[in-house]
């Protein structure tokens, strides 16, 4: 699933009130912090994730990991914070067509 730029847009406009619920520190992206993240896509469909104060090339290789290992989609990354989407069997959030 590939997301267009008017469903990139709508679900940006809704992780705009989200707070990270998954935070990633010093030790990078752990399998314990994946299990993490794929409990919280599992449950919100939509996830802001901290990432640590690298460079911006790392931030987006560590984001790039994550959305290939949980099998979602990045949405965005600003600063320190990316967004993931994920979808469940059935969806929370309904995305505009394309």
């Amino acid at each position: 699933m590939t997301l267009t730029g008017k469903q990139k847009n709508y679900l940006r406009g809704i992780a705009h009130n989200l707070n990270p619920v998954v935070m990633i520190g010093g030790k990078g992206l752990t399998e314990a912090v994946m299990k993490e993240i794929e409990l919280a896509l599992d449950q919100h469909e939509l996830i802001k994730i901290k990432l640590p104060s690298n460079e911006k090339a790392e931030k987006v290789a560590i984001l790039a990991q994550i959305t290939s290992k949980s099998k979602s989609e990045p949405v965005q990354l600003i600063g320190r914070v990316g967004v993931v989407y994920r979808p469940n069997k059935e969806p929370k959030l309904a995305l505009p067509s394309i």
